[in-house]
Formats: structure tokens, C-alpha cells, sequence
């Protein structure tokens, strides 16, 4: 197969994991309205530890559940539990076309952690488009305006816990096995969000169980496509596939949410889009690329159901075709 069939299906393969990480962010918020995320969330989990049982039978590295430095696997677990209760809240209270803008900054905020957590240099590329995408994100929020509310925090929070656990990831992750830094934040969630489940409980059909089940087959089959995605094309041409699924959020909005959209927030995410794919691209240039597969700056914005998309990379090769990564 050629570079330029590679790219292509490489390509596709990642529209199509975007396009179902959409799927489950819409049912992530037709739950949120009917339903704590307390409960969402705990449901959500508990059906994806048998998707991570799979994933850790790849896993064949001799070792124990004992992380190297409990204290940051303490901190990650931590932040990954108010990450996914901050995620499920945003979806609950905004229109999806509303939240993604505000994830899609979250790269940039990476850039920006990046600088004191781990000593790098911004340069005047990745610069002008973190100061791009913070307009961006000025254009779409409008701060000040009455209209910024619960889930406009929720989702800002959610971003900002991300980048940094991102970049704390990226400066401690090399030291630890994949099944620790699996299951220390999954146990977390679950941990927490069954403490407060008897406090939000309330009873569902079977339907809306199936539901909560889908939010996690959604997650592992998206891992599985975006890992593929990245084994077989550029990661810079990967990760630029994340912004389609604002057109997701689009139809999703209008068929299912009754959704309005505001000119001035299209404009803003057009912004924030353009500063993400600028700095995907500086980053995916050979002058700075990483080896590693998903860079947490290139990676989608994850609710944290299933461990994050660069854990995904030690999946068997068998799953998704290729051992090279670009």
C-alpha cells in the first residue's frame, strides 16, 4: 500500500473513531438530563472494566499493580475523578456545539502547562496560535455576558484538569506500567461516584442501562479505530480529524436537542479549530515530533470512561493492522 493510501485510510479510519466518540458525547448528554452524572458515571465505568480487561490481556510486561510514584498516581486519580464529573456536567447543561469549542482548547492550555511542568519552548509558531485560540475561545464565550453559567464552568474545568494531567502524564507516564495507570483512575471513579450513588440514585429502564453500557462500547471502539487511525497515517493527519466532530455535534444538536447556534460561537470555534490544527501541525512536524503514538497534545479530549487515547497505542497489533507508528 502506498504512503497516500495509508494516509487516506489512516484518515478515514480516524473520522470514523471521531464520528463515535460524537455517538457516545450525545449519549453522555441525553443521560445528563434525566439522570445524576454520579450515576452516569459509575454505570459508565463499571461496564467498561471488562473492555479494560481486555486491553491489559496485551499487556505482557512482568510487574505489579504497586505504582512507582503513588503520591502523582494519587494526584492523576484525583483529577481524573473531577475531570469526568466537570465533563459529564458540561454535556448536561450545554449543547454539545457549545462544549467541544471549550475541549478543543485544551491543547493549547497543554502548550501552555508544557512551558513550567516540563521546561519546553513555546517559539513564536506555537505561540501565535495559543494567542489564536485564546481568542477563540474569548469570540465564542463572550465572558461577562449573562448567559456563561454551570456548564460553561463545568467544561472550562474539564479542560483545564485535562491539559494538566496531560502534561503531568507526559513527565511521569515513561515510569509506569499501563495497567497502573489504567486502574488506579477507573477504581477512583468508580470509588467516588459509589459513595455518592445512593445519594442520586434513581431507578432505570432497561433501556437507559443499555444506554450507559453504549457510553462504554462507544469509548473502546473509538480507542480501537483512532489507534489504527494513528499506526497507519501521519499523526498530525490523525489528529486533525478530531475537529469533524463538531459537525457531529451539529447534527446531533438539531436532531435530537433542538440546538440553536449563534454566529458569533461558530465563528469562535472556526477560531479555536484553526489555532488547534496549527499547533497539531507544528508538532507533527520531524523538527518536533514524538515517536510516541496519540501525544496527549494531539489526542481528543477524553471524559476519562476508558483510559486516555496514548494508553491505547500498546493495544496487540493484531486489533487495529500495523506496528509502525508515524
Amino acid at each position: 500500500m502506498t504512503p497516500r493510501q495509508d494516509n487516506l485510510r489512516g484518515a478515514g479510519l480516524a473520522l470514523a473513531s471521531f464520528g463515535i466518540y460524537a455517538t457516545g458525547d450525545a449519549i453522555v448528554k441525553y443521560m445528563g438530563a434525566s439522570y445524576s452524572p454520579f450515576q452516569n458515571i459509575f454505570f459508565s465505568c463499571l461496564f467498561s472494566f471488562p473492555l479494560v480487561a481486555v486491553m491489559l490481556a496485551g499487556d505482557e510486561r512482568e510487574g505489579n499493580l504497586i505504582p512507582r510514584r503513588p503520591g502523582l498516581m494519587a494526584l492523576r486519580s484525583i483529577l481524573g475523578v473531577v475531570n469526568i464529573l466537570a465533563g459529564f456536567t458540561a454535556f448536561a447543561y450545554l449543547p454539545m456545539s457549545e462544549a467541544y469549542p471549550i475541549f478543543f482548547a485544551a491543547p493549547i492550555l497543554v502548550t501552555l502547562f508544557a512551558i513550567p511542568m516540563l521546561g519546553e519552548k513555546i517559539g513564536l509558531q506555537r505561540g501565535a496560535a495559543v494567542v489564536l485560540g485564546l481568542v477563540g475561545v474569548v469570540v465564542a464565550l463572550k465572558p461577562g455576558e449573562a448567559g456563561l453559567g454551570i456548564g460553561h464552568l463545568a467544561a472550562i474545568t474539564a479542560a483545564v484538569i485535562f491539559a494538566f494531567n496531560s502534561v503531568l502524564m507526559r513527565k511521569t507516564g515513561g515510569s509506569e506500567r499501563t495497567v497502573v495507570l489504567m486502574i488506579y483512575p477507573m477504581f477512583a471513579n468508580l470509588l467516588v461516584t459509589g459513595l455518592a450513588l445512593p445519594f442520586f440514585y434513581k431507578p432505570m429502564p432497561i433501556g437507559d442501562v443499555g444506554l450507559l453500557a453504549a457510553i462504554a462500547l462507544t469509548g473502546f471502539l473509538g480507542g480501537v479505530l483512532s489507534v489504527a487511525a494513528y499506526r497507519r497515517t501521519q499523526a498530525a493527519v490523525a489528529a486533525s480529524m478530531q475537529y469533524s466532530q463538531i459537525i457531529w455535534a451539529t447534527v446531533y444538536g438539531l436532531t435530537l436537542f433542538n440546538d440553536t447556534f449563534e454566529t458569533r460561537k461558530l465563528i469562535g470555534t472556526a477560531i479555536i479549530i484553526a489555532s488547534g490544527v496549527w499547533i497539531v501541525l507544528r508538532e507533527g512536524s520531524p523538527s518536533v515530533q514524538s515517536s510516541r503514538i496519540a501525544s496527549e497534545t494531539r489526542g481528543r479530549f477524553e471524559l476519562g470512561i476508558l483510559p486516555r487515547l496514548s494508553l491505547w497505542s500498546r493495544l496487540p497489533s493484531r486489533w487495529t493492522g500495523r506496528d509502525d507508528v508515524s
